[in-house]
């Protein structure tokens, strides 16, 4: 771990420019009451039948975001409030993450929604890279934003977090909420547990994340319920040349050289 806390102006904050006009639109099909198929898959027992529906849906669902996703190649997944507007010190560092990752030759993939989420796919897009959105329908906050090249909308929340860990080989944490943590310490569990390779996950933002990791350390390590080396499966920084020697201790070289997946015509690809 690394890092302490960096003044205002450690974070360069470039005047922010208008978004392209008019709100993107989804598909009418995912115009719907935002929670109900959420609510209706944890209610507790249904009939046979309403369990066996809701299964097929939830198999479809997996197969539409694993045919989107197939072939993209590597990504690193940027978590973050969806509540910072354009102009805020946390948002334009998140269009810097965004462009650093994207100049690293990684796509960019968010949850698609507004605030960090949409400034690192607009740093993406504006270094020249891939910016990807996984995007959920929510009661409030989550539209997708107007810098996404490919954009997969999912019901289920437990999917979309599938796809954002599935496709990506690093994790970038920028200040957020319970989202936000849910996420960061999903993929830190998966790590910790041996359920996926030692993929890098960083902090950003000391300021905001420095009571959390104080509680880690002097709160969990203490009472021993993570080991001292789980604390070091971190990197908190607010430097930009830090996040890039992070991102290149990425174990990109276990895929290096092993082309991406043939599209096949026959199976509508």
């Amino acid at each position: 771990m690394s890092g302490s806390p960096a003044s205002e102006n450690s974070i360069p904050s470039p005047p922010p420019e208008a978004p392209p006009a008019g709100p993107r639109q989804l598909p009418r099909r995912w115009r719907r009451n935002w929670g109900e198929q959420d609510r209706r898959l944890l209610e507790g027992p249904r009939s046979r039948w309403a369990e066996f529906k809701s299964l097929l849906h939830i198999v479809w669902e997996f197969l539409a975001g694993f045919r989107e996703l197939h072939f993209i190649g590597p990504c690193v997944t940027v978590f973050g409030s969806a509540r910072f507007p354009p102009g805020h010190p946390y948002y334009e560092l998140g269009r810097q993450v965004g462009a650093e990752i994207a100049r690293l030759g990684f796509n960019v993939m968010t949850g698609g929604g507004p605030g960090i989420m949409e400034a690192a796919n607009r740093g993406a897009q504006e270094a020249g890279g891939h910016s990807i959105g996984c995007n959920i329908i929510l009661p409030k906050e989550q539209s997708p934003n107007n810098y996404i090249d490919r954009l997969i909308s999912f019901h289920y929340f437990f999917i979309r977090k599938v796809m954002l860990v599935k496709y990506s080989q690093a994790f970038v944490i920028l200040p957020g909420g319970y989202g936000t943590l849910d996420e960061a310490f999903e993929a830190a569990t998966l790590v910790q547990t041996g359920k996926m390779h030692e993929f890098p996950i960083i902090f950003m933002g000391v300021k905001y994340w420095h009571p959390l990791f104080d509680f880690i350390r002097n709160g969990m390590a203490q009472a021993k319920t993570i080991d001292p080396d789980d604390i070091e499966r971190f990197l908190l920084t607010d430097s930009i040349d830090e996040l890039r020697a992070g991102l290149e201790q990425t174990p990109f070289k276990l895929f290096a050289g092993k082309p991406l997946p043939e599209r096949r015509w026959w199976l509508g690809e």
